[in-house]
């Protein structure tokens, strides 16, 4: 999975259909090892969500005690299992050194989000029936444009870590919406099944809705800016307001599909999780703010000492929050422990870093006779909430003794915040095996120690001051960046089907009838209105083409064999004329009423699906009967509750059981949606 794209071809220049492909999956760099161990343990989740199911669904049916046990115990050991594949996927989301920068940095590891997998989807056979029953015309005729929509999703499987693979996953994702408004109409599924894997538990979840496909294609849009965000040089300037911007437009894309995609069926793709993710984002790029402004040094001086203390306080705060949601639930069980424990690590660690700034201003800034004291004191005020009782700033600027006193309690408070981010570092696995990290730690620890080993300690014990904490601020606010996709332009594959705005999947229409026109003193019985295609108007109900089977209404499709859905009135009219005399024939189609076009189809086959087509046009015929009868409000997409478990029943994954439980009134199938309120593993 190489990180640049594959050439463009000098002799083929971009066309209608032209599009970026993705990186080499084959290629063996550490991305590509990350993903690849990814789709593994994907496959093996798989593997033991299905044999769990299956055991409990036996452990439901069965009334024998022997049975009974031989289960319990299988299921104990398919849990550990279980257990063992998701700590093994929790490493793939730490390991962080990968997405760094190859540059030698001393810098604390920054976290990218992974990509989600997917499975091969093959569109042919289902667009190809779909054009051929719905919109009547050749489907051998789109086999090109279903192969480049294809190769467009296979392509957006490996995309390049840079604004090609960028651009390249929104012109999939605003291709889609295309393709959903053509072929996905909301009465019937056409037989396309999605699969995503979870990013986070790596349980698969199957739709045959092209939404969950839009939401998992936004996710990796989001995480791919990570990737490119942790990516960036943070040794230089530019690097560093790169990182910011990837970061404010990771958070973006992630709080744009939490908005518009509200009941997704996946763990990594709820609410509470983005809104946990965004937090994490826009944290980052606030780290990355404090890198820039102390990327040329921190100089030794007051008013700037202050400023950075109130910049590093703000990068802990976020961090504070950022660790706060992750031990909330729903999010506690399924966000990787190492990463909540990287947020309280890096609070920690910035906090001190404001201590130590603040000692220093007072250990190191003794105030001089030329000194401005309102402004000191103004400055150093601003730091404090409060004051430790009995202190007043101006008196701690002008005694020596008071300004070494809290000094060192500063100190003693970044010693104690140094050496828990240091225990909580030992205490994970993961972290402790990032070695920038424990270099950073224990580099800013020593320093503290240092510092506080300079000043003079003979009162220690007798100082009873408590250093007061520090106020955040920052002048440089971080905020999502909205995604621009309308900067992505993109033509619809299928444009040859005509205009979106009539030939839709929600629309039907009558086969193209051909009508032979002839020409009768120059007139032809009817006008012509819209844009395209145009709409026969004002119709002679006694003209030939009346005769011929021509109705107000109808909207022609060809005229002589050309294909005219795209044309306006005067070139229609153009074409017409252009034949003089002589007869002409032309393709009409009748727009058809939806509603009354329901009860001729055939009842279509849906997994799992609790309403058949009968009861659907029997609930149809009881609101005839009864108007005054509300209507039930209709589930949004991805309904994921306990409500909806039977109603979304083509997802993939696992019914949670717990031994001794009572018997359940239905047997559930392993196909059946995971209830919000069970635990995964």
């Amino acid at each position: 999975m190489t990180d640049a794209l594959l050439p463009r071809q000098a002799a083929e220049p971009p066309g209608d259909g032209y599009f970026r492909k993705g990186c080499n999956p084959l290629a063996e760099t550490g991305r590509s090892k990350l993903q690849n161990q990814r789709a593994v343990l994907n496959q093996q989740i798989l593997k033991a969500v299905r044999m769990r199911a299956g055991a409990e669904n036996l452990l439901r049916a069965t009334t024998n005690n022997k049975v009974r046990e031989q289960v319990l115990l299988e299921l104990s050991f398919v849990n550990s299992d279980l257990q063992i594949l998701k700590e093994e996927l929790e490493g793939l989301n730490i390991s962080v050194e990968v997405y760094q920068n190859a540059e030698e940095t001393f810098s604390i590891p920054l976290v990218p989000l992974g990509l989600k997998e997917t499975k091969d989807v093959d569109f042919t056979l289902p667009l190809k029936d779909f054009i051929q029953e719905h919109y009547s015309q050749d489907s051998s005729e789109y086999e090109d444009e279903i192969a480049d929509l294809m190769d467009l999703r296979q392509a957006c499987r490996t995309p390049s870590r840079d604004e090609a693979g960028i651009e390249m996953l929104i012109s999939y994702f605003l291709q889609l919406g295309y393709v959903e408004n053509r072929f996905f109409p909301p009465t019937r599924h056409i037989g396309v099944l999605f699969t995503w894997y979870d990013s986070f538990t790596g349980v698969p979840v199957c739709q045959q809705n092209l939404l969950l496909e839009k939401a998992s294609v936004l996710f990796n849009i989001g995480a791919l800016y990570t990737q490119i965000g942790t990516r960036c040089n943070r040794q230089t300037q530019a690097g560093l307001e790169n990182a910011v911007d990837a970061f404010q437009k990771a958070a973006g894309v992630l709080s744009y599909l939490k908005e518009t995609f509200t009941h997704t069926p996946s763990y990594d793709m709820s609410p509470a999780m983005l809104s946990v993710l965004v937090k994490m984002m826009l944290a980052q790029a606030q780290e990355c703010v404090f890198e820039q402004i102390g990327l040329s040094g921190i100089r030794n001086e007051f008013f700037t000492l202050v400023k950075m203390t109130q910049e590093v306080a703000k990068v802990g705060e976020v961090y504070m929050l950022v660790n706060t949601a992750m031990n909330q639930e729903p999010v506690k069980e399924n966000i990787p422990y190492s990463w909540s424990k990287l947020a309280q690590i890096k609070s920690d660690h910035y906090k001190a870093l404001a201590h130590y700034f603040t000692a220093t201003i007072l250990c190191d800034h003794e105030l001089q006779p030329g000194d401005d004291e309102d402004q000191q004191e103004k400055a150093l005020s601003q730091l404090y909430d409060y004051v430790p009782e009995g202190l007043m700033v101006l008196d701690v600027l002008k005694d020596k003794v008071q300004r070494k006193q809290l000094g060192k309690a500063h100190l003693r408070k970044a010693i104690v915040y140094h050496e828990e981010a240091l225990r909580v570092c030992g205490l994970c696995k993961k972290l402790r095996n990032i070695e920038v990290l424990q270099e950073v730690l224990t580099a800013a620890h020593k320093r503290s120690l240092l510092k506080y080993a300079q000043q003079e300690t003979e009162d220690d014990f007798l100082s009873l001051i408590q250093a007061p904490d520090i106020l955040p601020k920052t002048e440089h606010k971080i905020e999502t960046i909205a995604p621009q996709f309308s900067k992505v332009k993109v033509k619809d594959f299928f444009h040859k089907l005509g205009p979106l705005t009539v030939f839709s999947a929600k629309q039907r229409w009558t086969a193209p009838r051909t009508i032979c026109l002839h020409h009768e003193a120059g007139e032809l019985g009817f006008s012509l209105k819209g844009g395209s295609p145009v709409q026969i108007y004002c119709l002679d109900p006694v003209c030939p083409a009346a005769s011929a089977g021509l109705k107000e209404g109808d909207y022609i499709v060809s005229v002589g064999g050309v294909d005219c859905k795209w044309l306006g009135v005067s070139e229609v009219l153009e074409k017409l004329q252009s034949v003089g005399k002589q007869p002409v024939e032309i393709e009409v189609i009748s727009c058809q009423d939806t509603a009354a076009s329901l009860h001729s189809k055939s009842a279509t086959y849906s997994m799992g699906m609790q309403k058949t087509y009968s009861l659907i046009c029997l609930a149809m015929d009881e609101d005839k009967i009864d108007q005054t009868k509300k209507a039930p409000l209709k589930l949004p997409f991805l309904s994921w509750g306990t409500k909806n478990r039977q109603k979304a029943a083509s997802t993939l994954c696992l019914p949670s059981a717990v031994a001794g439980s009572s018997q359940m009134k239905k047997k559930l199938s392993p196909f059946t949606l995971f209830n919000t309120e069970s635990s995964l593993y």
